[in-house]
Parts: structure tokens; sequence; C-alpha cells
């Protein structure tokens, strides 16, 4: 299939579903994509497994229950910047994914995706991009629902991170130390299914959706400064489920199963789902209880 290498192709995911393991994931990895697809007239459905109520390191000022309100209404900010109407929350508790009866979550999944019929789905592949024990449990459930439930046609793509993006990304992310030895995967551009480096205007929103959600992204945001940040989440890319050829797991998901340890060749590359998970938790970046403007 063609890869969607521009926004006046991001039309043709038609109906697009994202499923997502905690919120500022799905704005991360294609917060761009769905902005540019609800501005084609497309529509988007956003579904979160959990209200990433354990996502500080400082529990006693943000204890799970404060933190899961304040990022439910970051959530529903970030959302409305990038014009996405309909979401979904699956109301798991975070850290806790692998331990839902994946039967259970695979149904839940499954009547979603029979209800939006959608054509294009969005998740993590089988790495879970940083190993995340909930992205991977996340990508699992929605893999099982699409085979069980997708329309004829559909497609199941998997973020990724293009191996272009080595080079200049990769002694940041080193220095963050946000991956895990072996994470994230690294996909030759030849095997995107979507390899989209987002235009100023989408750049400068998707930067805005990110920081509604204040109390992830705010650290990272003041560390990197504007533009560079920009930067940073200025690409999105994806690999079909399928494989470039439509049968056969992608790069992401067969790199990801080929070791042993469920986890492929050491890189760092591009901007890293939850990053402020490292850097927001600084009180500096920890805001009070969001305030509606």
């Amino acid at each position: 299939m063609t890869t969607i290498e521009s926004a006046a192709r991001v039309a043709g995911l038609g109906t697009v579903l994202g499923v997502w393991a905690h919120p500022d994931d799905e704005a991360y990895l294609s917060g761009g994509l769905m902005a540019l697809a609800r501005d084609r007239g497309s529509r988007v459905v956003c579904v979160t497994a959990t209200r990433g109520e354990l996502g500080t390191e400082h529990p006693d000022e943000w204890p799970p229950d404060r933190l899961a309100a304040a990022r439910t209404y970051e959530l529903a900010h970030c959302l409305a910047i990038l014009g996405v109407r309909e979401h979904h929350w699956l109301g798991y508790r975070d850290g806790r994914c692998a331990a839902v009866p994946r039967s259970r979550a695979v149904a839940r999944l499954r009547d979603i995706v029979e209800r939006v019929r959608p054509d294009t789905v969005l998740t993590f592949g089988p790495d879970g991009i940083t190993g995340h024990p909930d992205h991977r449990a996340v990508s699992a459930w929605t893999t099982a629902a699409f085979e069980e439930a997708a329309p004829y046609g559909a497609r199941l793509l998997y973020a990724a991170f293009a191996e272009r993006r080595g080079p200049r990304w990769g002694p940041l992310n080193e220095r963050l130390g946000i991956f895990p030895p072996g994470l994230p995967v690294l996909t030759p551009d030849r095997l995107l299914a979507v390899d989209m480096v987002l235009d100023a205007a989408t750049a400068e929103r998707k930067v805005r959706a990110l920081a509604a959600q204040r109390t992830q992204t705010a650290g990272l945001m003041a560390l990197l400064g504007p533009e560079r940040f920009t930067a940073w989440v200025g690409d999105e890319s994806f690999v079909d489920a399928a494989g470039p050829s439509g049968a056969g797991p992608s790069a992401a998901g067969a790199s990801a199963v080929e070791t042993t340890a469920g986890s492929a060749q050491l890189s760092a590359v591009g901007p890293p789902v939850g990053a402020a998970r490292v850097l927001a938790a600084r009180p500096s970046a920890l805001p009070g209880p969001p305030r509606r403007q």
C-alpha cells in the first residue's frame, strides 16, 4: 500500500480508532495524524485504558485520585485542541493492565470496534514502544479485537520510530534515560505505512495539545524549550501490523518478538511516550489542580 507521507493523504485512513494505555500516549504518537484527519472530515475515536494515576514520582503531592482527576481534565482539553470529540475510557488501573483478564479486555474493545467500524486502527506494537507492561497489554488486546471484529479491508497500524531519527535524537534520549535497554525499535523508512513530518501549523497544534497535559509535559517542555520540543515531536510513524506486503508480522512487531527478552536491538530515537513521567514529576513541573479557562 502507498505510504502516507503528506496531509493530503491522511483522508485515505478513513475512520480512525486509536487505542492507548495512558493519557498523553495518543498525543505523542498520533496527535498530528488525528488533527489532520479531523480537519479533513474523518471520524476519529480515541480509547484510553487507564487514567494514568501513577504517573508521578511524588505520590504525596499527587495521590492517585487527585492525579487521575487532573489527567482526565487534561486529556479532554488535549483532544478538544485536536478536534477529537469521541473518547472512551476502559477504566483499568494504571500499571495493572497485564492483570486484566485478556478475554474481558478484548471483548470490550471488540464491542467498540463493532460500533465504530474503523477503516484504520492505531495502537502500540507488541513491544509497547517503551516496553511498559500496560502498553504491551493494550497492543495485545487491540490486535485480538481487530482480528475478531474489524471490517473487511481495515488496517491495523502499530506506532513506530523511524530509523532516520536516531542520529538526531538518540543522544538526547540517552541523556534523559527514558527507554530501557533494547528499546525503542528502529524501523527502516521503507517499512513505514505512515511516515509524517508534520507541517508547522500541525506541529504547533500538537504541541498545544501536549501542553494541555501539564502534569506530564510541563517539565520536559521547559527543559527542551519550545523550538526543540516541537521538532522532537514533529514526526509520526506507523507500520502495518500485516507487514509491508500485507502478510506476515510488521517490522516493529517482529523485532520485538525475535529476541528472547522481548526487546530489540538497542537504540534511542524520537519522542518517548510518557517522557514527562521522568521530568514532569519534578515539583516545578507539577501545577496545582487544573483550572478551567
